[in-house]
């Protein structure tokens, strides 16, 4: 707005820069549901395939298996992400979970199934974690009937909220608590956009920060670590990884050429706390057991904790087999100090830029 302007003009303008944005977030909102039911009913779709064909080769043993694994490296191949042997798992499991005995024709058919499944995918794949139908039944309908986000559906699943209101005296005054959301429970626009299983479903690749500062600081340390000699070789950036039915994205990739290794490089906004480590070994774990060849030596980690007043750099070598290559590593990898300090600099740097000139 002009600097002339009217308190009248300001107050229009801001009615209509909020209109706007309304518009705007719920439009993404029910493009993000449109995606989300047309996912859920092709998956349930797929595991109604896989399960019709394993009947059909019945007699023999281990058919169902090998279809899946079979089926997994076909259309990982041909249709890209998405289609792991444990997610077809799911798909044949949802549909045997949830079945539906007759449908009508194919024209109708969408509509029809996606009247059965109301919510979304990820909804599904955390419901298929509880194990007693009458548990899983209770948590589908209250989310259904409060319109829970699968934040809120994860921590009444967690907390035991099924059991808890059997036990109950006032069972109603449970479900109205259970109903009332927490703060941070309403997931944002762009986060129903970027859920990984869209972004799977959609073949998309999915590389983001949660700021532009964030998202500039990867960068740097990118080039930083690229720029130090020719021992790193990037692999990748916000690489994404599926840890039972928890999605995690590493921040940087690289591949140490002297040492044999893959290096995850994980940065955080904030002071370095003992969550951070123990997601680090998380990753490595994962790594170790997925993304190492049987000829290279067992990943490593670094850790980047970047707050206002200060800058830290840890190395997570506690998974190395002795004493002898955790020294090797230490010697050859870059000083942490040198991270920290690199770190700490180019912050104070892009802060600058986004403060913007000094008025004078």
């Amino acid at each position: 707005m002009d600097v002339g302007d009217s308190d009248l003009e300001r107050a229009q303008y801001r009615q209509i820069l909020e209109d706007v944005v309304g518009l705007l977030e719920s439009s993404r909102r029910a493009a993000a549901r449109s995606v989300n039911s047309i996912m859920t009913v092709t998956y349930w779709k797929i595991g109604q395939r896989i399960f019709e064909h394993e009947q059909q080769g019945q007699e023999r043993a281990g058919y169902g298996e090998s279809l899946v694994r079979r089926l997994s490296e076909d259309l990982s191949r041909q249709m890209g992400r998405g289609f792991s042997f444990r997610n077809l798992a799911q798909m044949r499991r949802f549909y045997t979970l949830w079945p539906i005995v007759q449908t009508p024709s194919a024209q109708s058919e969408l509509e029809f199934l996606s009247q059965q499944f109301p919510l979304p995918w990820s909804h599904y794949v955390k419901l298929m974690s509880v194990k007693s139908e009458a548990a899983r039944s209770f948590y589908e309908a209250e989310a259904l009937r409060n319109g829970w986000s699968l934040r809120q559906l994860s921590r009444q699943i967690s907390t035991q909220f099924y059991e808890r209101t059997l036990l109950s005296r006032n069972k109603a005054a449970m479900l109205d608590k259970g109903a009332q959301p927490q703060p941070g429970d309403a997931p944002r626009p762009e986060e129903e956009i970027k859920n990984p299983f869209v972004l799977e479903f959609l073949n998309l690749k999915d590389e983001y920060s949660e700021s532009d500062l964030e998202e500039a600081l990867i960068r740097h340390i990118e080039n930083f670590l690229l720029e130090l000699g020719n021992d790193f070789t990037f692999i990748g950036r916000q690489r994404r990884l599926r840890i039972g039915d928890q999605w995690f994205r590493l921040d940087l990739l690289f591949f140490h050429r002297r040492l044999r290794c893959l290096v995850i490089v994980d940065l955080k906004l904030g002071e370095f706390t003992h969550a951070d480590a123990g997601q680090m070994h998380l990753y490595l774990n994962y790594a170790r057991e997925h993304w190492t060849y049987p000829e290279e030596n067992p990943p490593v980690g670094l850790i980047l904790c970047n707050k206002k007043d200060e800058a830290v750099a840890r190395y997570a070598l506690e998974g190395l087999p002795n004493k002898v290559m955790a020294a090797e590593y230490q010697m050859t990898l870059p000083d942490e100090a040198t991270l920290a300090a690199e770190l700490e600099k180019t912050r104070k740097l892009l802060e600058g830029f986004q403060e913007g000139p000094p008025s004078g």
